[in-house]
């Protein structure tokens, strides 16, 4: 079994309509489908880890690029959290008919559990891998913690403020939309449920998502089983080869022998 090259299907309507770049292998169930973070796309290292190993295992595999990122179409500052859930709905419904676990890195982590609670009643999520999860982190670790009163106020005034990147030389556009957006899918103001298994690994060191945000939200799921791994030096990416082996025996785990 080969990954297919990218099809691309549209989501949204009229004026809102994207092209969204996927990418699939066939095989067995559970199937796998990865959920990138905030201006990462699906060639990244873990993507490409965890299609490498699916492929070798025999599991489908699905992947794809938000609207604004990767080979996708769509522009990054007119996105929200609305239309990347929206994407990540379409994709699930599509390519993922049978049993699948969602593997989450960052903002995909947030996706993730949106995705599992919209799609709880098909039955067809197995369980969830999250990568060091921003969950809320538009309002929580943007808003509320990092954001000074002189960039609230350019957001509000201008609808925009230009966040310098420790990932890459493009600064990251912050929208008033992002932002207000996102504050209709906030979920760590009330208890979660989601009725499967969840796997968060989070470094300890991440200066982006903090371990007491990732433990706040394995305390938002009182009723699922959750397992919480903290890696003492592990940074926010969680793309060293020890944090790759890590991942994949987290996700071989919800797989049936």
């Amino acid at each position: 079994m080969s990954e297919t090259e990218p099809q691309f299907i549209t989501v949204g309507k009229s004026d809102r309509e994207r092209r969204i770049a996927v990418r699939t292998t066939s095989g067995r169930e559970p199937g796998l489908l990865w959920l990138s973070g905030f201006k990462s796309d699906m060639s990244g290292t873990k993507a490409e880890e965890l299609a490498r190993f699916g492929t070798e295992r025999g599991q489908a595999v699905v992947r794809f690029d938000y609207s604004g990122h990767g080979i996708s179409g769509g522009d990054f500052e007119a996105a929200c959290v609305s239309d990347w859930l929206e994407e990540a709905q379409a994709v699930f419904d599509r390519f993922c008919p049978g049993e699948t676990v969602v593997v989450g890195s960052s903002m995909g982590g947030w996706i993730a559990l949106l995705l599992a609670l919209s799609r709880k009643t098909t039955d067809r999520i197995a369980g969830l891998v999250l990568i060091a999860p921003a969950v809320d982190f538009t309002e929580e670790l943007m808003w509320k913690q990092r954001f000074s009163d002189e960039i609230r106020n350019e957001i509000l005034t201008e609808g925009r403020w230009a966040q310098p990147s420790a990932y890459g030389d493009a600064p990251y556009v912050i929208t008033r939309n992002l932002i207000e957006d996102g504050r209709g899918h906030l979920l760590l103001d009330r208890p979660l449920h989601l009725g499967v298994p969840v796997t968060i690994l989070q470094g300890a060191k991440d200066p982006d998502v903090p371990a007491s945000h990732a433990q706040r939200l394995a305390e938002a799921l009182p009723r699922d089983d959750v397992t919480f791994t903290l890696v003492p030096d592990g940074d926010h990416r969680l793309s060293r080869p020890e944090d790759i082996a890590l991942l994949l025996r987290a996700v071989e785990a919800m797989l049936p022998e």
